[in-house]
């Protein structure tokens, strides 16, 4: 079953647990809404003048939900995962962490290949970089130590926005040529939508990562003894293309001014990432729904049973 993703971003909201429920009140509005937890894939509270009974974090970590807590900046601030998360949870980590680093250089070769190749997609053939972008992703090697990924994604973000910008230009919506985009965590808009989106793909590759009794925190690639979700931002890089489209097509519509202020219309438009249609081999599902198949098939890749994980098609 589709799981929901519930978004708190509203001043004087209290949430509690009743009879299996996650009550949602708003004295603001005056309004009162039940959701069974067991329905909820991920809770994101992004307003810090949230209050909660203890059980809401207990009952929904039960039903293997994430809950994802924002500072005042919206940024995350921490993340609850389920200690749980798999019946055969030790057996898998230990396979986890016996995974041999010729195997761990072969599976972050797929995962490169996949992302640039979703970036060329992004941009669209009509691209200088897109014949580019598809070039450097035949060049990858085991490990990436050429660092192609870099090399793509410099090609990449300079062609990010630059068809819609030189379009605004051309009908008399911006005075002046556009500058390319730079892709920066402090950026101007719309760095802004994208890191929101960013946050909420790599919470919910976390919790598929922990449903499958894995370690968020041992990356095949990414390694930082202060980030406890390495193997999250491995996992999640193949599917960075949804949110990116889904800014795209956000700053299409709404241009510069309309994205100044990552508002509620926003975060509601970002969020329908997660449920976007996502095609692995011959099966397409949600995104959150595949992000499950990716880690499954990262859990056979330890143990052997196959080779090649199992990665969204751009």
């Amino acid at each position: 079953m589709l799981k929901r993703v519930i978004e708190i971003s509203r001043a004087r909201t209290r949430l509690s647990i009743r009879y299996g429920q996650l009550i949602v009140e708003n004295q603001e509005e005056g309004s009162r809404t039940q959701i069974p937890c067991e329905d909820i894939g991920l809770l994101l509270v992004d307003h810090v003048g949230t209050v909660y009974t203890h059980s809401v974090f207990t009952e929904l970590l039960k039903h293997g939900a994430g809950v994802v807590l924002c500072g005042g900046d919206h940024h995350p601030a921490g993340m609850l995962l389920a200690m749980e998360g798999n019946v055969v949870q030790a057996q898998r980590m230990g396979q986890q962490i016996g995974a041999k680093a010729p195997l761990k250089k072969r599976l972050w070769k797929q995962i490169v290949q996949a992302k640039i190749r979703h970036q060329a997609a992004v941009v669209g053939p009509e691209s200088r970089v897109y014949e580019t972008l598809l070039d450097l992703a035949r060049k990858v090697k085991s490990g990436d130590t050429s660092n192609v990924e870099a090399q793509a994604s410099k090609k990449y973000w300079g062609a990010y926005l630059s068809d819609l910008e030189l379009e605004r230009y051309r009908v008399g919506q911006s005075p002046t040529l556009p500058e390319t985009f730079r892709r920066r965590i402090d950026g101007a808009p719309p760095n802004n939508l994208l890191n929101y989106g960013y946050m909420v793909l790599r919470a919910a590759a976390a919790r598929a990562l922990s449903g499958s009794g894995l370690i968020c925190s041992l990356g095949l690639h990414h390694h930082n003894k202060y980030n406890a979700f390495c193997l999250a931002d491995d996992v999640m890089e193949p599917y960075r293309g949804y949110v990116e489209k889904k800014v795209r097509d956000v700053w299409a519509d709404e241009g510069p001014e309309g994205c100044e202020e990552l508002d509620q219309s926003l975060k509601a438009r970002l969020l329908e990432v997660l449920y976007e249609p996502v095609t692995i081999g011959d099966k397409s599902g949600p995104l959150m729904v595949n992000l499950h198949r990716t880690a499954s098939s990262l859990v056979k890749c330890y143990t052997g049973e196959q080779a090649q994980l199992e990665l969204p098609k751009p």
